[in-house]
């Protein structure tokens, strides 16, 4: 059967004035289905949105009437009809059907509502996702991740970056830490990769300059928040010639400009959403490590217990002190710089004057951190210094610490989550809405 035969039209490529009059043909899933005694309403839903057939009982085939009695909603159908503009309808238009084909049935009752008449707990809708994906709030989540991802690439490529793939299977800890997923690699242990992190400086070695990547990390955490996951998406640059102050103002930016095309692309998606978008304004705050805990222990009186330098800063102060730029400033994405050089991974530039001091950041939103990054340590000797103070053996990083021998440039780099990207945009409730299939400790399946 040709693709013709099924569908001329995605329901909103239809212009109600320009197609009135027109006979197209729809395919989708049967949303709703309305008898009202002479008129029966049948909804098609596609990805695109929705489409009222309209069936007045008078004046149809006996046997199209038939089969809209025996259908089950979500079967998948094909409607041929004749466009009638038609201002109070989905898109504003009735579709006036000559015939109605039922392609697939679906089975009832249904594991889950797609109507949004009748709630559902995540853990159902994540059990049924295919179901759930159905439902066009999730459509339109993912129709704006598909903008955010193309603006991403559309940036960097503007801004002479070359896009890669590292290694997802690896032999030891990119940071050194415990958080790993072992895997099987024929005869010997392998991990699954916690960062492209060790190959983004290799690379900058190599002579590529400027890279990002765009691709899959993995952490064995045993949180089970609604902000963590245990396989993520990480946005990844790594940019040669360069220090910290030049990657946050590359990273800030980046997410003026997806703000700026998920708005100007993303206007429908984002009404279903019942969402309006605030551009954030550039330059982004900055806050220093010091800064902040000044302000914690001083005024923020909801934190009782005073902060003490190389403390890390936990959710609560996080969220607080995130409310506090907002009232202060109106912003909700800040910046966070010069951490302590011991709470930062090996690779991160010690300040010359105040070793103590990283040229470190972490980018935040007012919910929760979404990038952390720094200028790494181009120096061979420094940098075995650093892995040793970890309390790590240089030794297992041999083929990382090899191109810092033969010529590596200064260099500077951030990672984003992607998931918390768009979780933070969208103001989304837990970041497993965020992503199709989330994997989490509790979660393997589907």
């Amino acid at each position: 059967m040709s693709l013709k035969a099924l569908r001329t039209h995605f329901t909103g490529e239809i212009n109600p004035e320009a197609d009135n009059g027109q006979t197209v043909t729809l395919s989708g899933w049967a949303h709703e289905i309305r008898d009202l005694g002479g008129i029966t309403f049948l909804v098609l839903r596609d990805r695109t949105g929705r489409a009222q057939v309209t069936i007045l009982k008078k004046k149809v085939d006996p046997e199209l009437l038939e089969t809209v009695k025996r259908m089950s909603r979500e079967s998948v159908i094909t409607v041929t009809g004749t466009i009638k503009a038609e201002p109070k309808a989905p898109n504003g238009y009735e579709l006036m059907p000559e015939s109605i084909t039922v392609v697939t049935v679906a089975e009832s009752p249904l594991p889950m509502d797609t109507t949004g008449k009748v709630d559902a707990e995540l853990d159902t809708r994540l059990d049924n996702r295919f179901m759930d994906l159905r439902r066009e709030e999730q459509t339109a989540v993912f129709v704006i991740r598909d903008t955010v991802q193309a603006a991403i690439r559309d940036f960097f490529r503007e801004n002479k970056f070359v896009e890669t793939t590292t290694s997802k299977i690896v032999a030891a800890a990119t940071e050194g830490g415990t958080d790993l997923f072992p895997i099987s690699y024929f005869d010997r242990e392998a991990f699954l990769n916690q960062s492209p992190q060790l190959f983004k400086q290799m690379l900058m070695s190599a002579g590529l300059d400027r890279v990002y990547e765009i691709g899959p990390i993995f952490r064995a955490e045993e949180h089970d928040t609604r902000k963590h996951l245990n396989e993520a998406t990480s946005i990844d640059i790594e940019m040669s010639f360069a220090d910290h102050e030049d990657v946050m103002e590359l990273l800030e930016n980046m997410i003026v400009y997806i703000y700026e095309q998920v708005v100007e692309k993303c206007q429908k998606s984002l009404a279903v959403l019942e969402k309006e978008l605030q551009i954030p304004k550039l330059p982004f705050n900055k806050y220093t490590y010091e800064q902040v805990l000044d302000i914690i222990n001083n005024e923020i009186p909801e934190i009782e217990d005073k902060m003490q330098f190389g403390d890390d800063i936990g959710t609560q102060a996080e969220h607080l002190f995130g409310e506090y730029v907002f009232n202060k400033t109106g912003e909700s994405h800040y910046f966070i710089i010069d951490w302590p050089t011991e709470t930062k991974p090996f690779y991160a530039m010690p300040y010359e004057d105040r070793p103590e001091i990283s040229k470190s950041f972490d980018m935040m939103h007012r919910m929760m951190e979404l990038s952390s990054g720094a200028q790494r340590i181009h120096q061979y000797d420094l940098l075995v210094e650093r892995i040793e103070a970890k309390g790590l053996n240089p030794d297992g990083f041999d083929f990382y610490l090899k191109p810092f021998r033969f010529g590596m440039p200064p260099h500077a780099g951030f990672g984003v989550g992607a998931e918390r990207l768009i979780m933070t945009m969208l103001e989304l409730d837990n970041i497993r809405e965020a992503v199709l299939f989330p994997r989490d400790r509790k979660r393997l399946s589907p």
